[in-house]
């Protein structure tokens, strides 16, 4: 999957845009934090998002084995605003299908800096 098309619409490889920080790799700022977790969804990746979720509001389970699973189809970043050296937004639109149907995710995404890494906080949906 080396050549693969990275999921968060960067038209780079995977595994030279959010494979690295999925290898470990602390991503530099909420942008690539937020395109990296679209990424992680897409490729069920549950302990990178776990990993990068603030544990004051990760949820026991994340239900990404749950049937059935969404088909992402992709992601659209409107705004990315740093607040201070430790919080920032995201805001963005991640489309899929569930069932058939079309849907899209409009969120507010928060992050905060801890430890030197940035991690989810949580989001508001917008219509």
């Amino acid at each position: 999957m080396s050549g693969a098309l990275c999921p968060c619409g960067s038209v780079r490889a995977l595994a030279d845009c959010c494979g690295r920080y999925h290898a470990g790799e602390p991503a530099p700022d909420t942008e690539r934090l937020m395109r990296s977790r679209y990424s992680a969804y897409v490729l069920g990746l549950e302990d990178y998002l776990r990993a990068t979720w603030h544990p004051d509001s990760c949820p026991a389970s994340l239900g990404l084995d749950v049937p059935p699973r969404p088909q992402w189809l992709g992601l659209t970043v409107k705004a990315h605003t740093p607040l201070d050296t430790t919080h920032a937004t995201v805001e963005f639109v991640a489309r899929y299908k569930l069932n058939g149907r079309a849907f899209k995710l409009h969120e507010v995404s928060r992050f905060e800096r801890v430890g030197g890494r940035w991690l989810y906080v949580d989001g508001e949906i917008r219509e």
